[in-house]
């Protein structure tokens, strides 16, 4: 099954992308959308793509998400994969603003959702979206997600404490 569709393909991580990579895991602005906020080496990052792996030893795959012109603009991760009850927390990035707002985060997501449930035979994908990011909920309800509970205090900020979100689609 091709991954693509009319906006946009995933595909795997290459070598090449790992300075891409290396810059996105180290921008301080997306850091509050991941769980770790600190900075990675570009040697962790290398190890990362080159070592690679299947969904199922690793627990985590991440595609790549490029535009129908070939020009990469994201990222689409499975983490924590669960093989015995087929599920996975699924993240997405889409890392210039300009890139945003445009549809390649939905069209990614659907490439996705479609990947699991018809080649890795998944059940189900879920994911934590903070409370107050109305634009990334509503990117996974367009997508089928729906609310399945709300976290009080999950998430740390600068300005304080924020609910999380935990979203889940049945696929």
């Amino acid at each position: 099954m091709p991954l693509s569709n009319s906006s946009c393909r995933l595909r795997a991580v290459e070598p090449q992308d790992i300075d891409r990579i290396y810059l996105w895991e180290n921008d301080p602005s997306v850091w509050p959308a991941g769980d770790r906020p600190v900075p990675v080496s570009r040697h962790s990052v290398e190890m990362f793509v080159l070592e690679g792996g299947d969904v199922v030893s690793t627990g985590r795959l991440r595609l790549m998400i490029e535009t129908v012109e070939g020009r990469c603009i994201g990222a689409v991760d499975l983490f924590e994969f669960d093989a015995l009850n087929r599920r996975a927390g699924v993240g997405i990035l889409i890392y210039n603003p300009a890139d945003r707002r445009r549809g390649y985060a939905s069209s990614a997501l659907r490439l996705l959702c479609d990947y699991c449930r018809t080649s890795l035979g998944m059940h189900q994908l879920w994911c934590t979206v903070a409370a107050h990011n109305e634009a990334s909920e509503a990117l996974f309800r367009s997508c089928g997600f729906e609310c399945a509970g709300r976290r009080r205090d999950w998430f740390a900020g600068h300005e304080g404490w924020g609910d999380a979100l935990f979203m889940q689609k049945i696929l």
